[in-house]
């Protein structure tokens, strides 16, 4: 009888192969509330390496971490109308505390504009204070009727920038300054992971704001998943919290504002774009383990040799973790490792050790050869960069070769239902099309213009639809 597999493959049943995945390699657990995560040590180690990627080039702006309240007057989300409204079926308000009802009920926060800009009024009072960037890494809670670990889930981890500028040119400089230089270059530099940037639609656009650009990636069954979004605020918040500055020319001015954000679905995007049926596939530029020194057995040599390979790959940089468990079969620890989808496996047994070799397993590519020991320390930063550069090549080849150019709504409907995307010209589409292919599950995932570009505004002549199902 032939052996089931770990995993269910991809190709019978996407959504379980990802459920099994993101449980076997042991990156999450289902809350005991509905729609809550326990994110598990390798999951959150994970999440660390996106953080300390992401915050190194967020500093890089100019930008400051500073951490805001959790809960925020219920009264703070009646004074921007359309913010509200779109955040009003996911919100959870607290009524009740310390045995008592309280005086004004407090939400627990879905995203800090509110309560950010009640402190940005009294921090702005002078040209001289502008710009304001300000980062939070925090949690937050939005109500999810349907949900699925990392990719929807009730309460996530993020990072969300919030900025006041003194001019619109100025923010929208800044808000654009986000979207290339942190989301886009970490996604493509670290993630591995191809996007395609362009500018949300009027009816997809963050509420409150005047525009939205977003990262738009294609996940293995082709569907498309909201990576980062940057977002223009205009004035809208600045009126309702009235965060004026005194200009140079001794005029009260309001400020120009933008806010963006990227969140732990991140972890389910690497899922989804690298994984294959045999587990997780790691980018090495984001792994916490680049690689896995084993002892196939619990020989004192052998231990001393891994031991000693593992301390010289730590010199020379590499991310690496000695597993010497030989009281565990060696069989389930290179299962275990390959779920977990480590860059590198280097497994060394006693015959390894006379032939001074060890055998090299490549988690990206596939494969494995013997290789010299004494050329392993100088190998493998060479051997993290290929499969980097090969994880990356994988992800823009899938979404060129699945993503096609369609002049009618039919045929947009087409690609996307059989998992692919359809470039559309805008003009041809429209907010009417745009509003039919709801009745199909599809969506306009952004708006590029013909060369790729991202717009300059809405209606630019020669924009074009990129349409999808999506996460």
């Amino acid at each position: 009888m032939a052996k089931a597999p770990v995993l269910t493959p991809q190709a019978i049943d996407f959504p379980r192969w990802y459920q099994d995945l993101v449980g076997k390699a042991e990156l999450a657990d289902n809350g005991p509330v509905r729609g809550t995560m326990v994110i598990r040590p390798y999951g959150y180690g994970l999440w660390e390496r996106m953080q300390a990627e992401m915050d190194a080039r967020i500093k890089e702006t100019g930008t400051q971490n500073a951490y805001f309240p959790l809960l925020i007057p219920q009264s703070y989300f009646a004074k921007e109308a359309e913010h509200v409204e779109g955040f009003a079926p996911e919100l959870a308000v607290v009524t009740h505390a310390g045995g008592k009802d309280l005086e004004e009920p407090a939400v627990v926060r879905p995203t800090s504009e509110m309560i950010i800009n009640d402190y940005f009024s009294k921090w702005v009072q002078s040209y001289r204070d502008l710009p304001l960037l300000i980062n939070q890494w925090a949690n937050v809670v939005r109500w999810e009727l349907r949900p699925r670990l990392f990719l929807r889930t009730t309460e996530f981890l993020w990072q969300e920038g919030h900025t006041a500028h003194a001019t619109h040119e100025d923010a929208r400089a800044f808000a654009e300054h986000i979207h290339r230089d942190v989301y886009e270059d970490f996604m493509v530099n670290v993630l591995a992971m191809d996007t395609v940037p362009g500018r949300k639609t009027v009816k997809e656009r963050f509420a409150g704001a005047i525009n939205t650009l977003t990262l738009e990636g294609m996940m293995g069954d082709g569907k498309a998943l909201q990576m980062a979004t940057s977002h223009e605020l205009g004035q809208n918040f600045a009126k309702a919290f009235n965060t004026s500055y005194l200009s140079k020319e001794g005029r009260q001015e309001l400020v120009w504002q933008t806010s963006w954000g990227s969140t732990t679905r991140m972890i389910g995007a690497l899922v989804m774009a690298h994984g294959d049926d045999n587990g997780l596939r790691v980018p090495p530029r984001l792994a916490a383990i680049q690689a896995v020194v084993l002892a196939i057995k619990g020989d004192e040599a052998v231990l001393a040799k891994v031991r000693e390979l593992g301390d010289r790959l730590k010199a020379a940089g590499v991310r690496v973790h000695v597993d010497d468990r030989t009281d565990v079969p060696f069989g389930r620890r290179a299962v275990d490792w390959e779920l977990k989808g480590v860059p590198v496996r280097i497994e060394i047994g006693p015959r390894d050790l006379e032939n001074g070799t060890a055998m090299l397993a490549r988690r990206i590519p596939g494969g494995k050869d013997p290789v010299a020991l004494d050329t392993l320390v100088r190998l493998l930063p060479t051997v993290l960069e290929e499969d980097q550069a090969l994880l990356l090549a994988q992800s823009r080849e899938r979404r060129e070769s699945r993503t096609s150019d369609v002049s009618t709504f039919e045929e947009a409907v087409e690609v996307a239902t059989a998992g692919g995307w359809a470039r559309i010209p805008w003009a041809v589409l429209g907010e009417e099309g745009e509003a039919r292919l709801g009745e199909h599950a599809v969506t306009v995932r952004c708006l590029v213009a013909a060369d790729g570009s991202v717009p300059d505004a809405d209606d630019a002549p020669g924009n074009v639809a990129i349409v999808a199902r999506a996460y």
